[in-house]
């Protein structure tokens, strides 16, 4: 097992322990699940973006396996959360990870940080936050995100709560979406 595996195996348990506490939502890891972690590594490899948004830093769980991908293939990622709490702890992860040269770690609110970025300035997102703001935050994702992919987790475990996304997105006829029974379920979305 290498380090970077034993650090996300390391992770993801003391996340689950962690969040077993009597904590407020905002304060929780809410991790991804490893498969879910599989996949993104395996979709980043696949489809070679330059550019990834990550929405959702939490402790940078999600950030690692994005990142071991992303510089396997040359590209870059940008995660946000609002706590600076979390982004510290994010920082910490990834420099042991020895992946913090290809992320950018920004403490804001996801409004400010998809307001900073130029049109059509990247090609993945894994959007992974407070799902009662995505059909707020959905204009500027279409903004950023050069189709490209986009991966919406909780699809399978929240779908009352990413329901009126996936209507935005059947109204668009140039996107083709799909629900994958992976982990707690992901919506992928890619330009037809």
């Amino acid at each position: 097992m290498s380090a970077i595996d034993s650090l996300l195996e390391r992770l993801y348990t003391s996340g689950l322990s962690h969040d077993a506490g009597d904590h407020e939502r905002w304060n929780r890891c809410l991790n991804i699940t490893p498969e879910t972690g599989q996949f993104l590594d395996i979709l980043v490899r696949e489809t070679k973006p330059t550019r990834i948004l990550e929405l959702g830093t939490s402790n940078g769980y999600s950030t690692i396996w994005l990142a071991r991908a992303a510089k396997s293939v040359g590209a870059t990622i940008d995660t946000v959360d609002m706590l600076p709490s979390k982004t510290e702890a994010a920082r910490q992860n990834l420099a042991e990870a020895g992946l913090l040269d290809v992320v950018t770690l920004h403490t804001a609110t996801v409004d400010e940080f998809l307001a900073s970025f130029d049109d059509q300035s990247a090609d993945f997102i894994f959007l992974d936050s407070d799902r009662g703001q995505y059909v707020t935050w959905w204009p500027e994702l279409l903004r950023v995100l050069k189709f490209g992919t986009l991966v919406v987790d909780n699809a399978s475990s929240h779908p009352e709560e990413v329901a009126e996304l996936r209507e935005l997105i059947r109204e668009r006829r140039n996107l083709d979406a799909v629900v994958l029974p992976i982990g707690k379920g992901e919506l992928v979305v890619r330009m037809r």
